[in-house]
């Protein structure tokens, strides 16, 4: 039903950085199936309005198609692309980050049986699930104040309000909710994700980690990888080669002092894992990002 409108709208105001005159909200076009880009997910609505995405995190791989959405609640290293995208029929995608503070203030709106009971355990970091005519008819209004920007200051928050208790209320609910709760176990694991991010250029103990998060180190293990997939010494070393990668961008030739300055002491290490994770040794890499027409393409939306 809000199909068309919806693929009109993002062909309509898609531009190359992906930004648009809404903040927080992304719009993706891919005209060719491209290669694999690297990026941090960041706690993200994501729907695809045309073609198909696939998403790989640690060792899950998820693919979500038109009529469906993702969302992520942590800020997870990703690797993505549209696998289907032609001439003359681009890939179409939506994206809306998701705002901790916003959520918590619409669970405060409402009672205590207004919304579905949590199902106990936390869940994974991301989740794909088939789009209501309900979510994507907001998402088409919320789009079309693009062309209204006298109406955007009063009508943006509440149609974005709306999407998110779409999606609080949805078959994804308990992901999303779980973001505004102050002492939930994803809010633990998101601090521990953060922390991570600041300081993945030196060792640490799992224990330090855990203690950062605020919980046990049992708990801690368990909770990180149902939400990320991953462990995390091996989340820590995707955020490092991705940081990699962007030095390299203006650093092509200093392979050996990129590795050292986001935490290898190795370099014949680094390159090892570089090339498992890119598919290529970092300075062919580096160069083949030199020489590119456009950048590589952002994994979400």
């Amino acid at each position: 039903m809000f199909a068309g409108e919806l693929r009109e709208l993002l062909e309509r105001h898609a531009r190359p950085d992906l930004t648009t005159a809404i903040d927080g909200v992304r719009i993706c076009r891919e005209d060719r199936t491209a290669s694999p880009g690297s990026s941090m997910s960041g706690a993200v609505l994501a729907v695809v309005a045309q073609g198909s995405k696939r998403l790989a995190v640690g060792d899950h791989v998820y693919e979500y198609g038109t009529g469906q959405y993702l969302v992520t609640s942590v800020d997870l290293p990703v690797t993505g692309q549209f696998v289907d995208a032609v001439p003359g029929r681009p890939a179409l995608g939506f994206g809306m980050t998701l705002e901790p503070a916003a959520i918590a203030e619409l669970l405060l709106r409402v009672g205590p049986g207004d919304l579905p009971r949590s199902p106990g355990p936390v869940r994974p970091g991301i989740a794909v699930t088939d789009a209501p005519d309900e979510l994507l008819d907001a998402i088409v209004r919320l789009l079309r104040l693009l062309d209204r920007p006298q109406d955007r200051k009063a009508l943006v928050p509440l149609v974005k309000r709306e999407i998110l208790w779409r999606l609080m209320t949805g078959e994804q609910g308990d992901i999303v909710r779980q973001l505004g709760l102050a002492d939930s176990s994803l809010t633990h694991i998101r601090r521990a994700v953060q922390w991570i991010r600041e300081n993945y250029d030196r060792p640490f103990r799992v224990e330090e980690v855990a203690q950062v998060s605020g919980m046990s180190v049992s708990a801690f293990h368990k909770n990180f990888h149902a939400v990320t997939a991953m462990a995390p010494i091996q989340f820590q070393k995707h955020i490092r080669l991705q940081a990699a990668r962007l030095l390299l961008a203006s650093r092509p030739h200093d392979v050996t002092g990129v590795s050292k300055t986001v935490g290898y002491d190795n370099p014949s290490q680094f390159s090892r894992e570089y090339r498992r994770q890119f598919g290529a040794p970092p300075s062919v890499d580096a160069a083949r990002m030199r020489d590119r027409a456009v950048p590589t393409p952002a994994a979400l939306p």
